[in-house]
């Protein structure tokens, strides 16, 4: 026998009710569609249950295929991690279809893309180098990247394309697989966003301060005329957790300021960890007057390339 000197509650007088009665959040109604060997991307994006992203993730594709077919901006900002896992020929045949009208990328974003072009190669082991003070001191890497932002800062160019006509012009055996060679040659604005210091470029003896300075604030008023005409366009946010979130929103509520129309819109953020900047500054309160954003949770190397089939299937069949 207990000793305690209460006794369990009994339930015998709990007041119930028919399920057939009760509304219910989820219906067989809801329930994905059995999958058949050959379906396209579209088919299986229809096959997906209507439940969380299974309703999101079709109704992003529409939309941004809607403001593709009204010839409105689709932009794209980014983080390097994007270039590391191999994406680069989804998003330049993107750009070549006329499907992203700019990209935005951090510092990391030209490191990565031009070691791709000069040498088919990138990402080195920190771990193996950084106990000798050799982390980031790759020759080629500083000298072009850093030669590149004084040549533009000195003609009164961005940064990103600075880097993209000096990848074209010394012809880089690998330029075909770059982001910014491509869109220099596709002329599609690539705006770079440097935090000084966090790029292994700016140890380098060829690094100017004035001259990232100057280069940057011209890719960010660069990337503030892109924003202004985002009224039903698209924003993408890959792989960025603080950096390109902030800089969208000051962007944002520069071109307000200015008088710029930008409020109905719509907004995604993909990452295979949901992070507070981008949820708050790209999904949530840019579309707090209009619009919507999304939030997709997923490795790059899966969801990007998903999401450009999705979308070109879209377009095709619009």
């Amino acid at each position: 026998m207990s000793h305690y000197s209460i006794s369990p509650l009994t339930f015998g007088n709990l007041n119930t009710y028919s399920i057939h009665d009760r509304h219910s959040k989820v219906t067989v109604d809801d329930f994905a569609t059995p999958l058949r060997p050959g379906m396209l991307v579209s088919e299986l994006v229809k096959c997906l249950p209507g439940q969380l992203m299974g309703i999101d993730f079709p109704e992003f594709i529409c939309r941004t295929a809607e403001a593709f077919k009204a010839d409105k901006p689709i932009l794209l900002g980014m983080g390097a991690h994007v270039i590391k896992v191999g994406l680069n020929p989804i998003l330049i045949g993107l750009m070549q279809r006329g499907i992203l009208s700019g990209i935005a990328l951090n510092g990391a974003g030209i490191i990565h893309d031009a070691e791709i072009a000069m040498a088919g190669r990138t990402s080195e082991e920190v771990a193996d180098v950084l106990g000798a003070g050799a982390f980031g001191a790759a020759r080629e890497t500083g000298e072009i990247l850093n030669q590149a932002i004084v040549m533009g800062a000195n003609e009164g160019l961005g940064i990103g394309e600075s880097v993209g006509k000096v990848l074209n012009d010394n012809n880089f055996p690998h330029n075909d697989q770059s982001l910014l060679a491509m869109a220099y040659r596709l002329h599609i604005p690539v705006t770079v966003h440097v935090a000084m210091g966090t790029d292994i470029i700016h140890i380098h003896p060829g690094a100017d301060g004035a001259a990232i300075g100057k280069a940057g604030h011209q890719d960010f008023r660069l990337f503030c005329t892109l924003v202004s005409s985002l009224q039903q366009g698209v924003y993408l946010n890959v792989g960025s957790a603080v950096l390109l979130p902030e800089v969208f929103l000051k962007a944002l509520t520069v071109v307000r300021n200015l008088g710029f129309e930008v409020k109905q819109f719509t907004t995604a953020n993909f990452d295979f960890i949901r992070h507070y900047r981008p949820a708050t500054n790209v999904v949530h309160r840019p579309n707090l007057e209009g619009g919507k954003g999304y939030n997709f949770t997923g490795h790059h190397e899966l969801m990007l390339p998903l999401m450009a089939a999705a979308l070109l299937d879209a377009i095709d069949k619009a």
